[in-house]
């Protein structure tokens, strides 16, 4: 698949305005929801800092509360190439599973000191959006977690067609669940991780300034006036929720598909055939099992090369 998105110039925007390289806090001084918008979590996910740049330049500013917007792994973000871009996901260990008690503790890597940089601003944050993109072409995704109020803010939301109910990864946590936002109790936090699309795909900042618009509204911290008006996409027909059931962990570096699956794939059978792990067939568990981000392009044992997903059932009351 050809990068054909540019490498966005960040020159000014990483200095930041609070002290913190690529942190910057806009206060409107009254009171209000603290709103945080991260992205480059993963240096070669692009249209985050292409979207965060376009906020910056609109001079947007918030009639109540906060709005923090976060360009985070700059030290992975420094080492891309297009040709390679994979190699600049992170510099020593996936910043996205770094968000534990017990990493954050630690001093041992590029992302955990980062981390420890940006925690601050993230503890002061109400609601959280963190910009991503995907190693495969895919339509865009939003994953919730699994708590009723972030499912329910993306039907609040309205966009994109495709909402993933998740529970995270077992290789780490990742910054949408740390403390609070994965607390069933903190009934006012709120978190989303937006998948854009393929890493390279040129449409994709503005995917993520369309959702960054909603989101904004949303949180009630700016008024439908304030956001430039080609930052809003047209609403989808409707909204497809999904609720994960499985993750498929590689076991080993002996992980095959049975072919190039896409991604939201629906498969009607089960114990269809998707791929064979250390010589064992994957199969789907279910009927009308839909294969959710799958990928090798991260191989290695401990990671989620796909995610089994059927329709999402709300919890009865």
């Amino acid at each position: 698949m050809q990068f054909s998105l540019s490498f966005p110039d960040i020159h000014q925007e990483r200095q930041g305005n609070t002290g913190v390289p690529g942190v910057w806090c806009l206060d409107s001084g009254h009171a209000g929801r603290c709103v945080m918008i991260s992205a480059l979590i993963h240096g070669n996910e692009l249209c985050g800092a292409w979207a965060l740049k376009a906020l910056l330049a609109s001079q947007l500013q918030p009639r109540r509360g906060k709005l923090i917007l976060a360009f985070c792994n700059l030290d992975a973000f420094d080492r891309f190439n297009p040709e390679q871009h994979d190699a600049s996901r992170y510099v020593d260990e996936d910043m996205n599973r770094v968000w534990s008690d017990h990493k954050l503790s630690q001093d041992q890597t590029q992302e955990q000191r980062r981390a420890k940089a940006l925690l601050p601003w993230l503890e002061q944050a109400d609601w959280l959006l963190d910009l991503h993109s995907m190693h495969e072409p895919s339509a865009p995704l939003l994953l919730t977690g699994p708590l009723p109020r972030n499912i329910e803010l993306a039907q609040t939301l309205g966009a994109p067609e495709h909402v993933i109910v998740d529970t995270g990864h077992k290789d780490g946590v990742r910054m949408r669940d740390y403390g609070r936002f994965s607390d069933p109790d903190a009934h006012e936090a709120r978190s989303l991780l937006l998948e854009c699309g393929f890493h390279g795909d040129p449409d994709t900042p503005a995917i993520a300034l369309d959702l960054i618009a909603r989101f904004l509204l949303a949180s009630g911290i700016v008024d439908a006036a304030d956001l430039p008006q080609d930052w809003r996409r047209a609403d989808p027909d409707q909204q497809r929720i999904l609720q994960v059931t499985h993750a498929i962990v590689a076991p080993s570096m002996q992980v095959r598909f049975s072919q190039n699956w896409q991604g939201l794939e629906t498969l009607p059978e089960a114990g269809t055939a998707i791929g064979d792990a250390d010589g064992q067939p994957l199969l789907t568990p279910y009927d009308h099992c839909t294969l959710v981000m799958p990928s090798l392009r991260q191989l290695r044992p401990g990671v989620t090369v796909v995610r089994l997903a059927q329709d999402y059932q709300s919890p009865k009351t």
